[in-house]
């Protein structure tokens, strides 16, 4: 029994910490020195979006936040990075980071500011971009990986983080 106990303690183990590669990628939180490894969300299901702060799509932060919130407990993330290459995003950091706080209330995990596109794109981008063969055309774009941290689909700018569409994939992935 205390073998069988020990063998089931180690499936769990290397289960619960296994980590994708695709998660396996180094972030720098936003307008900060720290940095991330997304390991740290391995086992959750994870929405992933390339942000802005002065696009049409803008309050869409406001939709994030609010499923993030309703599903976190259920181990929901949403991972905000913020890009440039739209042209829409504040050159400085601590104003996208004091933006998101203060218009929208975010709360949910915020990297800084990446490129997502063409040859430059961030290695954790290109990953997403090999995984799904699509590539951000535009702020909002969203990545939904799952708990295993596979990318399940990709959705474009327009598809709202509440649309039928999307929750009903969160859904399916908790």
């Amino acid at each position: 029994m205390k073998n069988l106990f020990v063998l089931a303690l180690l499936i769990f183990s290397v289960t619960t910490f296994a980590c994708s590669d695709i998660l396996n990628s180094t972030l720098r939180v936003l307008d900060s020195d720290d940095e991330k490894n997304l390991c740290e969300y391995s086992g959750n299901v994870v929405l992933v979006v390339n942000v802005a702060s002065r696009c049409g799509y803008t309050p869409q932060y406001a939709a994030l936040q609010r499923i993030y919130t309703k599903y976190k407990d259920e181990g929901f993330m949403v991972i905000g990075i913020p890009s440039r290459d739209f042209k829409q995003e504040f050159s400085e950091e601590a104003k996208v980071a004091e933006f998101c706080s203060t218009e929208y209330g975010v709360d949910f995990p915020m990297f800084a500011t990446a490129k997502v596109t063409g040859e430059n794109a961030h290695p954790f981008y290109k990953k997403l971009i090999a995984a799904s063969g699509k590539e951000p055309r535009w702020n909002f774009a969203k990545y939904l990986i799952d708990r295993n941290g596979e990318v399940v689909d990709h959705y474009k700018s327009r598809v709202t983080p509440e649309s039928e569409k999307l929750v009903s994939a969160i859904q399916s992935a908790l």
